[in-house]
């Protein structure tokens, strides 16, 4: 029975950063690891997109996804905003109400 709550972290960021976030992931989150997928954002801002980005309205990002226990939540937080501070990295944190291996 888990007594810690869980929490499914998402991360997107440019493909640039992919290296750089896998190392520092792995830095925290040996246990249960991570996963890792290409994904189309699409946002209002064409600040740092190429003129095709602008076009097709879509950036190529990378999307990182890992369940963290709650104890280790903060520190995740706290390494990428030391380290990619200013890198626009966006992040977003949900609360797991049930999960298995079936």
């Amino acid at each position: 029975m888990k007594h810690d709550k869980e929490y499914l972290v998402t991360i997107n960021v440019p493909p640039s950063l992919e290296e750089p976030l896998v190392d520092a992931l792995l830095t925290l989150e040996e246990e249960l690891g991570f996963s890792s997928f290409a994904v189309n954002a699409h946002h209002h801002e064409n600040k740092g997109l190429s003129l095709a980005e602008q076009v097709t309205g879509r950036q190529k990002q990378l999307r990182f996804q890992m369940y963290i226990d709650e104890n280790d939540l903060e520190a995740l937080v706290d390494k990428l905003k030391q380290e990619f501070s200013g890198s626009g990295i966006q992040y977003w944190v949900l609360p797991v109400l049930t999960s298995g291996v079936i």
